[in-house]
């Protein structure tokens, strides 16, 4: 196979006030190979959004290279189309008018442009609604327009940043298995497909090869081929091992390495970048309904997660953050496929409600540094008031503005929980109990 997109220790950051930038990626090398579709997975903030960007031109790494068929890129590729999770239609478009867009940036002529989208419609199967308004759409037909919008470019590489992630469980299959179906039958333009998720069922579901990745900073940690045609049955046990072993590798533990060991810059960075965690949608009493059922009979403390899945009636893709975010308060470990409730994690399935709080709120100014950033100004202002959007400006200098609300709006659950601090959403401000 030909590379169509190449990427050459490729290093992105953000820019901070401080004297250190945060590091997103870092020496992220890879082809996308023509005829395949390629998978990104990684944990939210592996910066694979950020990965996109540079893959489609939009953004240039700060160091490394990457090459469009075996060209040296400098701006952003018309051979490359993008679906983000959103499908972000103008609302005062007609469907038929969101897919067209992108040919009249182009200045495609009227009467090519209206075949190009008469073909891009038919392809998603949105016949009889190229009049409708995105308000009289359900999600799930607004990113089929998203897909349409993109798919009417004709482009070589489509890129997808987590695309079905804000669908139902149902309308994100029917969508995946149209797309699969497409591209096995040659429907497409496309050349390759690269999918950026963090759901390891719907990487293995669509993609020829994974690239894992860790976080903070994102690089490639393992390439794995996957072994099935298309189509895939998620039911069948080679698939359902293949997909545990995977787990088993994004769950594995990593050895212990001091900052001194990391260097002066790295421990540096972790001084200076005290917000970028982003937490995940997550109520935390899901967290506390989890450690309640690892805690208990017959369980005692440890789970394998395929095995708890079943038991909660849930995919792997979702109980995975919540495993994660337990880990990150230390309540519980990942390990080799496993989650274990750790001594506080014990400590807090015993608690009554007081005790409860009280551990959660140790956790959470330990653990969490933007919760404790927020109650530290509280604290220290005579009025206990600050403004959230301090906090959320914050945020987006390390990530990107939905993940900013995300792990703001998160954040916000997690500490009236402890009784850490109120918000008011109309005046948007974070307050302390005069009590306290």
């Amino acid at each position: 196979m030909n590379a169509l997109l190449s990427l050459h220790d490729c290093r992105q950051t953000y820019l901070k006030e401080s004297s250190v930038d945060l590091v997103v990626l870092d020496q992220v090398s890879f082809d996308v190979q023509e005829g395949e579709i390629l998978g990104l997975l990684g944990r939210s903030g592996s910066g694979k959004s950020s990965l996109l960007r540079i893959m489609s031109g939009l953004t240039q790494p700060v160091s490394g290279s990457v090459l469009w068929e075996g060209q040296k890129t400098s701006g952003a590729l018309d051979g490359v189309a993008t679906v983000f999770q959103s499908g972000a239609l103008f609302p005062w478009l007609t469907l038929r008018q969101n897919v067209a867009l992108g040919l009249e940036a182009r200045r495609v002529p009227r009467a090519q442009r209206e075949e190009m989208v008469d073909d891009a419609i038919e392809i998603v199967r949105l016949g009889g609604y190229e009049n409708a308004y995105p308000k009289e759409l359900s999600e799930a037909l607004e990113q089929r327009v998203a897909f349409a919008r993109a798919l009417a470019l004709q482009p070589s590489l489509l890129l997808m940043d987590e695309p079905f992630s804000a669908l139902d469980l149902l309308s994100a299959e029917n969508l995946r298995t149209d797309l699969i179906e497409l591209w096995a039958e040659r429907r497409l333009t496309l050349k390759a497909m690269v999918l950026a998720t963090h759901g390891i069922e719907e990487a293995v579901l669509m993609c020829d090869r994974i690239l894992i990745f860790s976080s903070s900073p994102g690089r490639v940690t393992h390439e794995i081929a996957v072994p099935f045609q298309h189509p895939r049955n998620r039911e069948d046990a080679d698939f359902r091992r293949f997909v545990d072993q995977i787990y088993a590798l994004m769950t594995r533990r990593a050895p212990i390495v001091s900052e001194a060991e990391l260097g002066p810059s790295v421990a540096a960075l972790n001084g200076n970048a005290p917000l970028s965690v982003v937490l995940p949608d997550l109520p935390v009493e899901v967290l506390v309904g989890l450690m309640e059922v690892l805690g208990s009979e017959p369980l005692s403390g440890r789970a394998d997660l395929p095995e708890l899945a079943q038991r909660l009636q849930m995919t792997l893709d979702n109980l995975l953050p919540l495993g994660e975010s337990l880990e990150l308060l230390q309540f519980a470990e990942l390990e080799d496929g496993d989650i274990l409730l750790t001594a506080d994690g014990m400590e807090f399935v015993a608690g009554d409600a007081d005790a409860r709080r009280d551990i959660m709120r140790t956790a959470l100014l330990h653990y969490i540094p933007l919760l404790r950033s927020i109650r530290g100004v509280l604290d220290e202002r005579s009025s206990h008031l600050v403004d959230a959007s301090r906090f959320r400006r914050e945020l987006e200098e390390s990530m990107s503005p939905d993940y900013a609300r995300q792990t703001l709006t998160t954040a916000i659950g997690w500490a009236r929980y402890a009784e850490l601090f109120d918000y008011d959403e109309e005046s948007d401000r974070f307050s302390l109990d005069d009590e306290e």
